[in-house]
């Protein structure tokens, strides 16, 4: 399958799914509103939905690819299958754990709900029921990196769907056949959230299946050098591949201090995972693997401009989505949230959050790219700690700001974390001269700045003629916006016909 076949299949997938995702939280919203029991929920849901983020947008490829790529095709099938049996192993006894356990995770996970007994029960309950989630999410993770390595992209970019898929079937099903108390409710809506997984396990399951070669041969595991690189390295990989994941998670235990923090920072940071989840199954799927040859052969200078080529795409899409989020997001949370349980209070504080959040959406998707060099390399130690240095940055600012604005300021505390891993990627990533802007890029970015301020003074004159947008009316200024900056862009040359190109060849 050629890139740019495979980059669509791969942006179509991650694309319907952050989609169904998006729809799945508006049923959330509309279904638990955002009180105790909802807080309850998304703080027990924050966990397994982080790893399916994180796995989903290939977050286990950084450690499997460079070391699999590397093996002949036999010696590949066994050590794919010693992985996939040692983790199944290894998240069976971590699951045990969790369910005996769950007292402690969910203060771990908001511990401002430590003088609320009740709410902090619920969190326990709703871990229990959605945990085993994770098994399955991961090692069907596993299996889509597999099938990636093959490039086979079909079931690795579909299997996802099933999840969202399953939940938003649940919560229909609850809503118009099944009413049931909030609390009840939310206990079903998690204890669905595991058996979609199971189902999102067996897709992958039956595509490894299909075709003449084997990429997975099961037997006794055999501890070899390939598979304690693998081991070794998962655990890195899936920190430095989530790490903005991970700062939402240090922003969700600061939220849970604020009534209806977690459900606010929950609800807005759906929003803006939208634009940046395809970014970073666009940069895990299609441009590590080329970039990891790229390395391998010893062209230094052709992956430096496949970097910039990425870096230019990952600016074309996240500074117009930033500040369309800025200029909209008030209008956002009022027609996608607004309805059932979850009033103008919760859209209101949801839309200050938003607003906190979409400043750091490039931050965030550039990050995603510089990662992919230092993954390419295998330098997963300094990936690592630059996002540890985004959770400090993130944890220290939310506080601060927090005290001082509340919510919002939780969510600015999450951007400059963002802001502060990329930063520390740059650095890592000149140290080790791997790239440098050239010209190219930085009149492109300078091209895609005024594009992107043309289309906020655009959309700030549409709001005043519509001040109260209706969904169709937010509609129109949504698609008219894409229009003008798709236009503005073009006429600018902050895009060419080159740019639709991918951003890297096939070796």
């Amino acid at each position: 399958m050629s890139v740019i076949r495979s980059s669509l299949l791969v942006g179509l997938g991650a694309g319907a799914s952050r989609v169904l995702g998006f729809v799945r939280d508006v049923l959330f919203a509309q279904a638990l509103g955002a009180g105790p029991v909802a807080d309850a929920f998304l703080a027990a849901f924050r966990l397994p939905n982080l790893m399916r983020r994180v796995v989903g947008e290939g977050g286990l490829n950084p450690a499997l690819v460079p070391v699999l790529g590397a093996l002949e095709a036999d010696a590949a099938a066994k050590t794919a299958g010693d992985v996939v049996t040692v983790f199944a192993l290894a998240l069976l006894g971590v699951t045990g754990l969790v369910e005996l356990g769950a007292g402690l995770l969910a203060f771990a996970l908001a511990p401002g709900f430590a003088g609320e007994p009740q709410t902090l029960d619920l969190v326990a309950l709703y871990t229990r029921l959605a945990f085993p989630a994770v098994i399955c999410i991961t090692l069907a993770s596993i299996g889509a990196a597999l099938l990636n390595l093959h490039r086979r992209y079909t079931a690795a970019s579909l299997a996802p769907l099933a999840m969202n898929g399953g939940l938003i079937l649940a919560v229909v099903l609850l809503e118009t056949h099944f009413p049931l108390p909030l609390v009840q409710k939310a206990a079903w809506l998690a204890a669905a959230s595991s058996l979609a997984g199971v189902v999102q396990l067996a897709i992958v399951i039956l595509a490894l299946a299909r075709g003449e070669a084997s990429i997975v041969r099961f037997r006794k595991p055999v501890w070899s050098p390939a598979l304690k690189s693998l081991l070794l390295a998962g655990f890195p990989a899936l920190v430095a591949s989530g790490a903005v994941q991970l700062f939402v998670l240090v922003g969700t235990q600061v939220a849970s201090f604020w009534p209806s923090g977690v459900s606010w920072l929950y609800y807005a940071d759906r929003v803006v995972q939208l634009p940046l989840g395809l970014m970073a199954a666009l940069a895990s799927s299609v441009l590590l693997p080329e970039l990891a040859l790229r390395y391998r052969a010893g062209e230094r200078q052709a992956l430096v401009d496949s970097q910039n080529r990425a870096i230019g795409l990952g600016l074309l899409l996240s500074l117009p989505a930033s500040v369309a989020l800025a200029c909209l997001a008030e209008p956002m949370a009022f027609v996608l949230f607004r309805r059932g349980a979850f009033d103008d209070a919760d859209a209101a504080g949801t839309a200050l959050v938003l607003l906190g959040l979409s400043l750091g959406l490039p931050a965030a998707t550039l990050a995603k790219v510089f990662s992919q060099a230092l993954f390419a390399r295998g330098a997963l130690k300094g990936a690592v700690a630059a996002a540890l240095i985004g959770m400090a940055a993130t944890g220290l600012s939310s506080v601060l700001l927090g005290f001082a604005w509340g919510v919002v300021g939780i969510a600015l505390g999450i951007s400059l974390g963002c802001l502060a891993h990329a930063a520390v990627l740059v650095w890592l990533l000149q140290q080790a001269r791997m790239w440098r802007p050239d010209r190219a890029l930085l009149g492109k970015a300078l091209r895609i700045a005024l594009a992107s301020a043309l289309l906020g003074g655009g959309l700030l004159m549409g709001l005043r003629v519509s001040p109260a947008p209706t969904a169709v009316s937010l509609a129109v200024l949504c698609l008219g916006g894409l229009g003008f900056y798709a236009a503005t862009a073009w006429l600018l040359g902050a895009v060419t016909w080159r740019d639709l190109a991918p951003p890297v060849k096939k070796a």
